[in-house]
């Protein structure tokens, strides 16, 4: 059964059932279905490649499953970032039209039956296509199959234990993949999915009133935010609130510190679950159980948090160099209009077709994996990956800039980046910091712009002659 069949089948036996609650205002599964249909209408058969302003409400929501429902390609784009960015994914992705959610129509059927015939795609037909950060300045577009989704979402539902009872807070990005571990599972399930404004608003308080006022049961974390709501639950002393049974983390390593502080708390019926994957392998891949009522054994605050087993449908590689490769029905295309990059990352492994990682693992006695780091340059911001070389392009484009590194730094719990600039000798370094900064503003999103410019005299080499970024960070306060 496909991921539209699933959906659909809901909405036709319970109509009535609320599909998703945005800010307080429910939408019933039959309401959405309606959406979806005439979002399907309004792109036309066989659409291609859609753009969508993706933003967190409903629209956006109807507006995938209507263009999937034609038979089209889904491709998010955040209308927060710099028009050039926007334009060039939206060329990378090929798209033919664009689709504001706020245009949605939201037709009334008083029978509420909803009505369409889902267009004939064949599984290996894209889904969605994503973009991951480049090395050349151009973001990469990763290029999902039908089949890729539909297999992971089904494994995740699994993993999740969801259940028609269940309410799914939505608060990942609408531009990421990680809103699709969050949306899919509980509209395939029958569950309800809470969009609410209160959830994005940096305040802990706020986050915890609306998870404790609208009954949410499972919410889907990136690590680093994870990280400091444990704070503030520590210094705080505050309960979670009672309904909430299930906790996703992912995106990047978790603390063993905040993780023995999260065991500290009355978090013992709560369930926290570490998750890793790539958007070439469709969501998640990896598990472990960490606290609560399916892990086992108790958190040790200095030994590495496992990003757990292998799900059912994964098939796993481990190289001589330790590097995690990943095969199965889960894996995406490759990059579109890339093929240079797609042969790189994407190779054949005892005839098998399996995804380069670059992260280096290791198993523990059990087979559950530990994560070493990257055996390349690129990390995660806020559980975004990012290529520092992308921000290097960009900030050797200033004029006044004559040559620059970038390099992760650990900034609390987090992971950011810091810049060292080598200014021209035309360059007024009293201005210089503010410069770059305005002039990335309007090039790349937020998670792109260091957290920390340093201008220096002269960039540091190894002894081979490439920059020597591990030097860099170590020279941070």
């Amino acid at each position: 059964m496909s991921l539209m069949e699933a959906f659909l089948g809901i909405a036709a036996t319970c109509p009535r059932r609320p599909a998703i609650v945005h800010n307080g205002r429910p939408v019933a599964y039959a309401e959405l279905a309606r959406a979806v249909w005439a979002v399907a209408d309004l792109v036309g058969p066989s659409p291609g490649a859609v753009g969508v302003l993706a933003a967190h409400n409903a629209g956006t929501v109807a507006a995938m499953l209507g263009i999937w429902a034609a038979g089209g390609t889904y491709c998010p784009v955040d209308p927060a970032f710099p028009a050039q960015r926007r334009q060039a994914m939206l060329a990378a992705a090929g798209c033919r039209s664009v689709l504001d959610p706020d245009d949605v129509p939201w037709p009334a059927d008083d029978d509420g039956t909803p009505r369409g015939t889902l267009a004939a795609v064949d599984a290996e037909r894209p889904a969605y296509i994503l973009f991951t950060s480049g090395s050349t300045g151009q973001p990469k577009p990763v290029v999902t199959p039908r089949r890729a989704i539909a297999t992971v979402t089904a494994s995740l539902r699994d993993l999740f234990d969801l259940s028609a009872d269940d309410r799914v807070l939505q608060f990942a990005s609408l531009n990421w993949d990680t809103c699709l571990e969050e949306i899919l599972p509980t509209l395939t399930t029958g569950a309800c999915l809470v969009m609410n404004d209160d959830a994005h608003t940096g305040s802990f308080p706020r986050f915890l009133r609306l998870i404790e006022r609208d009954g949410i049961t499972a919410v889907d974390l990136p690590t680093a935010f994870w990280h400091e709501l444990v704070h503030y639950l520590i210094e705080d002393r505050f309960a979670l609130p009672p309904k909430l049974r299930l906790v996703v983390i992912g995106g990047e390593s978790a603390s063993p510190a905040r993780l023995a502080d999260w065991a500290s708390l009355d978090t013992s019926r709560v369930r926290l679950l570490n998750t890793y994957g790539c958007t070439e392998t469709t969501l998640i891949t990896h598990a472990a159980d960490l606290c609560g009522p399916q892990a086992k054994g108790g958190p040790d605050a200095y030994a590495p948090v496992p990003i757990g087993r292998p799900l059912p449908h994964v098939v796993q590689h481990i190289g001589v160099d330790g590097e995690l490769s990943i095969g199965g029905p889960g894996l995406a295309l490759g990059y579109r209009g890339l093929p240079e990059a797609t042969e790189q990352r994407f190779t054949t492994i005892g005839g098998m077709r399996f995804f380069r990682t670059g992260d280096r693992v290791e198993p523990d006695a059990d087979g559950v994996l530990i994560h070493h780091g990257r055996l390349d340059n690129e990390i995660k911001i806020r559980g975004i990956r990012v290529n520092p070389a992308e921000v290097e392009v960009h900030l050797a484009a200033h004029p006044s800039v004559g040559a620059v590194a970038v390099a992760p730094v650990t900034v609390a719990d987090h992971v950011a980046l810091a810049a060292y600039v080598v200014p021209r000798p035309h360059a007024d370094l009293s201005t210089l910091d503010a410069e770059l900064r305005a002039f990335l503003h309007d090039r790349v999103p937020r998670h792109l712009t260091p957290s920390r410019i340093s201008i220096v005299d002269h960039l540091p080499h190894t002894a081979t002659g490439k920059i020597d970024r591990e030097f860099m960070r170590r020279q941070l306060p």
